[in-house]
């Protein structure tokens, strides 16, 4: 049996599960310049995908680079989110 693919399924679910905290308190903390980081981890993450041999660690290192990639888009999102709700109050 291969369970390759619900490894992979299941790391990706938890790495989106967790980024959406993460990019709340990056933009509470640190404002749109989180973004850099984002960048960053985003960029050593795609590039380890490609440096790696384990099919499995690939993978789940492509998805990590992606949703940090994501997370800039986001972290610009939440912007809008936050003073949206603090002209609500």
């Amino acid at each position: 049996m291969m369970f390759t693919g619900i490894i992979v399924g299941l790391g990706t679910f938890l790495l989106i599960g967790a980024f959406h905290p993460l990019v709340v308190q990056a933009e509470r903390r640190l404002g749109v310049k989180s973004w850099w980081g984002f960048l960053a981890l985003g960029v050593a993450s795609l590039v380890g995908s490609v440096l790696v041999k384990s099919i499995v660690v690939s993978a789940l290192l492509g998805v990590l680079g992606f949703i940090a990639l994501w997370s800039i888009h986001e972290v610009f999102q939440q912007v809008k989110r936050a003073s949206r709700a603090r002209q609500s109050h």
